[in-house]
């Protein structure tokens, strides 16, 4: 879980106890304000408040080890009245994300490739 910091905690799912914590590092500095977190295949996926991107976490190492820029995906007129970027849920089935925002009039599924 995180706090808004740059500091995830890990809990027992049964007592909530905390088991362990992880400092994010994004090019050797510390990356705050994590947010909405989705963990899919060993990795954590955080959006940063404010900002429009997604990144990829080793929880292991507290590294990022990818950068996904979510920049653009709203246009036009759907710009009006939306905020930010807020909201990642992982399909298993399909291998997709969904990606949306606060007041956004869309949400997008997409794949992120390499």
């Amino acid at each position: 879980m995180s706090d808004g910091s740059d500091r995830l905690a890990f809990r027992d799912p049964i007592t909530f106890e905390l088991i362990g914590e992880q400092r994010v590092r994004l090019r050797g500095q510390p990356l705050y304000e994590l947010n909405e977190l989705e963990c899919v295949d060993g990795a954590i996926y955080a959006n940063v408040w404010t900002e429009d991107f997604i990144v990829r976490i080793d929880p292991a190492s507290g590294l990022v080890t990818d950068y996904i820029n979510a920049a653009g995906l709203l246009r036009g007129g759907d710009l009006i009245g939306s905020e930010v970027l807020n909201g990642i849920a992982y399909n298993p089935n399909a291998q997709t994300f969904y990606i949306t925002g606060k007041w956004w009039p869309k949400m997008f599924e997409v794949r992120f490739v390499q």
